[in-house]
């Protein structure tokens, strides 16, 4: 069960990143921050979500708006795709699945016809104050960052 709702204050986190740094959400007060949940580096779809992410980042950049990705591998997985893909923003490891638990993103999924336990592809906004202003969950790539965008526009 998920410990956030819309329009109520997301606790407070901190997550080990790449570049060797700690993020914290209450450091990031005074932006938007869009926080995208990924079941893993270097697949096709989570490239190309990263990849939409990167390509749009000085339009969330006007908006005030930082960008973090998140998935269960480590930092040095993460290092490792944010610099072959080049992405601007930080990726953020959660390897013991604290903030996968508190944003609710694993869940039962079928792989190869084997049910398996893992991060169901979302994505979540919160405003400047740190209160979480829109969700979207069982995300498809495709389209998803210009929707997210127009959220951040019309926040």
């Amino acid at each position: 069960m998920s410990k956030i709702k819309i329009g109520k204050k997301v606790p407070d986190f901190k997550a080990a990143a790449t570049g060797n740094k700690t993020i914290k959400l209450s450091d990031l007060k005074g932006n938007k921050v869009v926080l995208y949940f990924y079941p893993k580096d270097s697949t096709p779809g989570c490239t190309m979500e990263g990849q939409d992410f990167r390509d749009n980042m000085k339009k969330f950049k006007a908006n005030n708006t930082v960008i973090l990705g998140i998935s269960r591998d480590s930092v040095d997985t993460h290092e490792k795709f944010r610099q072959k893909e080049c992405f601007p923003f930080d990726l953020l490891a959660d390897t013991n699945e604290k903030l996968c638990k508190l944003f609710d993103v694993i869940k039962e999924k079928n792989m190869y016809g084997k049910k398996v336990m893992g991060i169901e592809r979302s994505t979540f906004l919160i405003d400047a104050e740190n209160v979480l202003r829109q969700e979207w969950r069982k995300v498809k790539v495709e389209g998803h960052v210009d929707e997210v965008l127009n959220a951040v526009k019309n926040l």
